[in-house]
């Protein structure tokens, strides 16, 4: 029952946009698994489900990627947050100060998180340029950077 419940929620995250395990515990309730929320949290964890950003803005469930990236990744986030000075945003543009010769490091860092918002990004030597799908997804996006260097 466990392993059938546990494929369920990743079809559903697959196909929906779930901001809240009470979305995806009615999801899974519609589809007539019975179970808590104590339990989807666990499937949660086991299963390495994470929230990414959305192109809204928003936040959605997702499959962490596997622990090679992840183990990149992180390594990525922290360079990232040891080279950012500044950052500030104009309409769907996003600037990124950083240290002399580490923009490219941060263009890595950003670009290892595969957020869907981002388009594309383009490093200099020391200022990186993160280009977003939407205007309204650039603020979002300075939210995100701000807990990363957190």
């Amino acid at each position: 029952m466990k392993s059938q419940r546990q494929a369920k929620i990743v079809e559903i995250i697959s196909n929906r946009d779930l901001q809240t395990q009470e979305q995806l515990l009615e999801e899974l309730r519609d589809a007539g698994f019975r179970t808590t929320q104590a339990t989807i949290s666990r499937d949660i964890k086991e299963l390495r489900i994470v929230k990414e950003m959305t192109g809204s803005g928003g936040y959605r469930y997702a499959v962490a990627s596997p622990d090679p990236v992840v183990s990149f990744s992180g390594r990525l986030r922290t360079i990232f947050k040891e080279c950012v000075l500044s950052y500030d945003y104009a309409q769907n543009i996003i600037v990124v100060r950083t240290m002399p010769g580490l923009a490219s490091a941060a263009a890595s860092a950003i670009d290892a998180l595969s957020w869907s918002s981002v388009v594309g990004t383009l490093a200099g030597d020391d200022t990186l340029f993160i280009v977003m799908r939407e205007n309204n997804t650039a603020a979002a996006l300075c939210g995100e950077i701000k807990k990363l260097l957190m």
